[in-house]
């Protein structure tokens, strides 16, 4: 016998049994179904024990969703999906052709169905991800009062206004004519957009003790969003009110549909070792990040898209090239300032709840962070990683005094800078006692007019007291330049 017939035999009779095992022996299973409700979608995780081809469809009268996966076998308990709060009414499965799996979803509301597969990652093995996406639904369950939401579109159209003219050389007093008669104070909210970091499928970092980022963080978002809405002229805006998970380019779309005028995102660190602690605040870069814990922060937190899918990006296909990056390069530097002035703030009062991992706002390109007209900050509120700050992070009194703090110095900035149509622009204005530089607007005045009766140029005017457009409000103050 040759040294080479025992292989070739061996070989032969392996394919043998192979060919002789039962077919189901190399398909694929669905090891566990998972699924999370949210108010504009509703997502379902399929995990699978290797790659499956999926084939998915709509059926009417009545509504159904129509799964089949090829050459797979269920192997999960389907009844014990908790189906409350989304659109799905009930779950049927069978086996269609002998060999594939056919996963029916009843539906209670017309839905639009997107999937797509992931591959195994550090957390997950291969998944199929089906969305059911609500038409017409907001992604928040509160949303931001239309009235209001005319008032900031208008704010937020002269300010665009003014910083083209500014771009293109133009005289903003031929941009805007000044003769809008005063309108009544409107005392609009300034609107907070609270994000809670990860969610869903996506349970960001896991503490010692088996404490999860997405869990904790939420907890105190909750509590930021109840202290903002229990301050008189703040309103907030939960990103995600639920465990599920929102992409990150999306985050900066609900702040910006919702008309925030700032954002926070609420994180929890981890590193390797559980020796790092503290808590820090993010601005973001424009150039990089400032050091290298923070450049591999922003890596690992914008990987997260990864897990959730990737969305749309901000769109100025109406400017032409060289004027759309002269805006957004304007808009984004007068976003970051506020952003590193918030962040100030913010992080003296973190400081006196517990240590600071850094002295100082870092910055960094979490993808969170690059919304080009909201002034943003990424709060890092402990390290998860670290035994002690996993045990703080889950504690109410802990939570309560770290968004105190977090809110404080929103609160503060706000105060001393509130934007013009906003109740504590009024209020700063209504208590203010005007002396011979300054007038108090009253019902039927236009800005040419007090300019008239005062003196100065329109242009000036407007200048001095950083107005956007023509747009002046009953009882407010304007400050009258010297000439």
């Amino acid at each position: 016998m040759s040294q080479g017939t025992l292989p070739r035999r061996l070989l032969g009779g392996l394919l043998t049994l192979a060919a002789l095992a039962p077919s189901w022996a190399l398909a694929a299973t669905v090891d566990n179904l998972r699924l999370w409700a949210a108010p504009d979608h509703a997502r379902l995780v399929f995990d699978l024990s290797s790659a499956a081809q999926a084939n998915v469809f709509s059926l009417d009268d009545p509504r159904r969703l129509v799964i089949d996966l090829a050459d797979t076998r269920l192997e999960a308990d389907v009844d014990r999906l908790d189906l409350e709060g989304s659109a799905i009414r009930d779950v049927r499965t069978g086996v269609r052709h002998g060999d594939d799996l056919r996963v029916v979803l009843e539906l209670n509301r017309e839905v639009e169905p997107r999937h797509f597969s992931l591959a195994p990652n550090e957390q997950y093995g291969n998944r199929l991800v089906v969305d059911l996406e609500y038409p017409g639904e907001s992604a928040v369950e509160d949303p931001i009062d239309p009235i209001e939401a005319m008032i900031r579109d208008q704010e937020i159209a002269a300010d665009r206004a003014q910083t083209q003219a500014r771009v293109q050389g133009q005289d903003q007093a031929a941009v805007t004519p000044a003769q809008a008669t005063a309108k009544p104070h409107p005392k609009r909210d300034i609107i907070i957009a609270v994000d809670a970091g990860h969610g869903g499928e996506d349970p960001g970092a896991t503490g010692p003790h088996g404490i999860r980022e997405k869990d904790v963080v939420l907890e105190m978002a909750r509590r930021l969003a109840r202290k903002i809405n229990a301050a008189e002229g703040f309103k907030a805006v939960l990103i995600r009110d639920g465990d599920y998970y929102v992409g990150l380019r999306q985050r900066t779309h609900i702040a910006r549909e919702q008309k925030a005028d700032f954002f926070v995102s609420l994180h929890a660190d981890a590193f390797r070792s559980p020796r790092p602690h503290g808590s820090s605040v993010f601005a973001l870069s424009q150039s990089g990040a400032t050091s290298e814990t923070a450049q591999w922060l922003a890596a690992s937190e914008n990987r997260s898209d990864l897990i959730g899918g990737v969305d749309g990006n901000l769109s100025l296909d109406d400017k032409d090239e060289v004027l759309r990056g002269v805006l957004l390069d304007l808009t984004m530097t007068a976003t970051l300032n506020d952003s590193l002035t918030i962040g100030g703030q913010v992080l003296d009062r973190v400081g006196r709840v517990n240590d600071l991992h850094k002295g100082r706002v870092e910055q960094a390109g979490f993808v969170v962070l690059k919304s080009p007209d909201i002034p943003s900050l990424l709060v890092e509120t402990g390290f998860i990683s670290n035994p002690d700050e996993e045990r703080r992070l889950q504690d109410s009194s802990f939570q309560n005094r770290m968004m105190d703090a977090v809110f404080g110095g929103i609160r503060a900035h706000f105060q001393r800078n509130p934007p013009p149509a906003s109740l504590l622009a009024w209020q700063r204005d209504h208590d203010r006692s005007t002396g011979g530089d300054e007038y108090r607007i009253q019902p039927g005045d236009t800005l040419s007019e007090i300019a008239a009766r005062h003196g100065v140029p329109v242009a000036q005017l407007r200048q001095a007291n950083e107005l956007n457009g023509d747009v002046i409000r009953v009882g407010q103050v304007l400050r009258i330049p010297r000439s």
